[in-house]
């Protein structure tokens, strides 16, 4: 695993090969359940029991007494080795477990056309019919399932829909969604080309009486996260692009600042992943200087995708520099 700690190394007892062996097996294995939205597993109170009790202590051995004709310096016996403490279960942030195992599962086939337009169908319906998340599911107009091309070879993941996002859908037709078509349209390709997801399918719910967005739970987007995931499996894209800190940190688990991470390769699965700006930050701070950072990020993803790069591409926002 690649971003959790495994239990056993903040201890300093000794523990068996086996032992973490099996340590390891069971944390990878709850792991993936969390990661497909299992949020309870049921364990025997039998189970329990036998997991609280402390491994048995073994018996020091007392040294050999010499014979009595030649009495030797009386040695004091070894204390016991002390019991090792079992290894505590440790609480693992939902988004981050979700990553760490996919990101390291091996990639899915690739579907015949049929079967992957039948799939994807599949999934969207059961994206729709999702109600996993009572307050999301009560408080939506529409489930934004994605939209695009289900071949693109390149994929835009966002956060999680607006106001006008649950009015419409789609993702990505606000103000933000207005300045990403532009984005992409600046590179050569339009949104047929590419494929447009989120995190969350459904809207975060407001407080009564306020606007805005917020940013979604950890639970929430543990929850929602393996439809994604399952796209992404589907599409097979040649890159992503991560548009903002939310999208990273659903996708990879990595919680460090957008500012520190963007215009740096990640990777997802195998699949070259690019941490941007969102364009909504572009929307807050309209700094020719912050326009051509996101820009710069495009063209190195344009190289990935060996797209022709123009001169007059190469230097957009470049006179603000």
């Amino acid at each position: 695993m690649s971003d959790c700690t495994s239990p056993y190394t903040r201890y300093d007892n000794p523990m068996s090969a086996g032992y973490r062996q099996l340590l390891d097996a069971t944390i990878q294995h709850l792991e993936s359940l969390k990661s497909r939205g299992v949020r309870h597993v049921a364990v025997s109170p039998e189970t329990l029991r036998a997991l609280g009790q402390a491994p048995a202590r073994q018996p020091a051995s007392l040294p050999a007494r010499a014979p009595a004709a030649s009495p030797q310096p009386r040695t004091m016996p070894a204390p016991p080795a002390p019991a090792a403490r079992p290894a505590p279960v440790l609480p693992l942030a939902p988004a981050k477990v979700a990553a760490s195992v996919l990101t390291e599962r091996p990639v899915a086939p690739k579907l015949p056309p049929a079967e992957k337009a039948a799939a994807f169908a599949e999934l969207r319906e059961r994206a729709l019919a999702c109600v996993k998340c009572p307050n999301l599911a009560a408080s939506r107009k529409h489930v934004v399932f994605g939209v695009g091309n289900i071949d693109a070879r390149l994929m835009f993941v966002g956060e999680a829909p607006g106001a006008d996002e649950d009015e419409q859908g789609e993702p990505f037709v606000g103000a933000a969604g207005q300045l990403l078509t532009k984005i992409i349209q600046a590179t050569g390709l339009d949104r047929q080309h590419v494929y447009i997801a989120n995190i969350l399918k459904c809207r975060p719910d407001m407080p009564a009486q306020t606007s805005g967005n917020r940013k979604p739970t950890p639970d929430e987007m543990a929850t929602c996260i393996p439809f994604l995931h399952e796209q992404i499996d589907l599409i097979q894209p040649t890159a992503i692009v991560a548009l903002g800190a939310t999208a990273v940190e659903g996708l990879l688990g990595k919680t460090i600042g957008i500012t520190k991470l963007r215009g740096t390769w990640q990777t997802y699965r195998g699949i070259p992943l690019m941490p941007t700006f969102h364009p909504a930050y572009l929307l807050r701070n309209q700094a020719m200087s912050e326009k051509r950072k996101v820009w710069e990020d495009m063209l190195q993803v344009m190289e990935k995708l060996e797209m022709p790069i123009s001169t007059k591409q190469r230097n957009f926002f470049l006179k603000a520099i």
